[in-house]
């Protein structure tokens, strides 16, 4: 293959190989720098671990999707699309305002350590469920089964019915716990309560239709613990 082709393949936008790979190194080297901000940084420790846990999380969705659904992969995606104007404009600039008008509010060493709990546990749980509905897992929502569709119930779906969402919901939750942002804190937990609410009252009566009882019975038993959705 010539230089020229090569370089095709780069600034084409596809998803070859190639591109997948330049792509995680540019999610790595921006997680590496954020977390050394995180690190050496007296003032803005949160804000480094805040970037760098966003640039982590675009990493671990790009890469699950391009493993299990190298068909429907992209950069610009509802949910990072949705991240990237709502949790970074939002919390970043909480975050700078108080941090200029009322320092002390960010010195809340106890409530940051809450926040990267929550943050790891969320991402955690986010990627488990990934993992584990492979090509069953899907951004949107999805209105006909096919044919290879299957309800997963084992693993981090054992335990909680809708893993990825719960996971989303405490990740970015944690993220703002960590920040100190009291306003994106309870507007987190609002916005993204209403989000889930209806997503899943929208989704779930597709998946008692496409798989009847078994669905029924396994909603019964396992719980979202998301807040206020049973």
């Amino acid at each position: 293959m010539s230089n020229a082709q090569q370089e095709s393949l780069i600034l084409d936008g596809r998803h070859t190989p190639q591109n997948i790979s330049l792509y995680s190194f540019c999610f790595g080297i921006a997680f590496g720098g954020c977390l050394a901000i995180g690190y050496f940084s007296d003032t803005i420790p949160q804000l480094g671990i805040f970037l760098a846990a966003l640039a982590l999380f675009h990493e671990l969705e790009y890469m699950m999707t391009a493993l299990f659904k190298p068909d429907i992969i992209s950069l610009d995606s509802r949910y990072l699309f949705t991240i990237c104007n709502s949790i970074i404009p939002k919390g970043i600039s909480e975050f700078l305002i108080e941090l200029y008008l009322f320092p002390n509010i960010k010195s809340f060493r106890f409530l940051r350590y809450i926040g990267f709990v929550v943050m790891v546990i969320g991402q955690t749980v986010r990627s488990l469920a990934m993992w584990r509905a492979k090509s069953n897992f899907s951004h949107t929502i999805v209105y006909h089964k096919k044919q290879d569709h299957i309800l997963v119930t084992n693993g981090v779906y054992a335990y909680l019915r809708h893993p990825s969402y719960f996971g989303f919901y405490w990740w970015a939750v944690g993220t703002q716990i960590l920040l100190c942002n009291p306003i994106c804190i309870f507007g987190f937990l609002y916005a993204l309560h209403r989000f889930f609410k209806a997503r899943i009252n929208e989704e779930e009566p597709l998946l008692i239709d496409f798989f009847g009882k078994d669905y029924v019975e396994y909603k019964m038993k396992t719980p979202t613990y998301i807040p206020l959705i049973d």
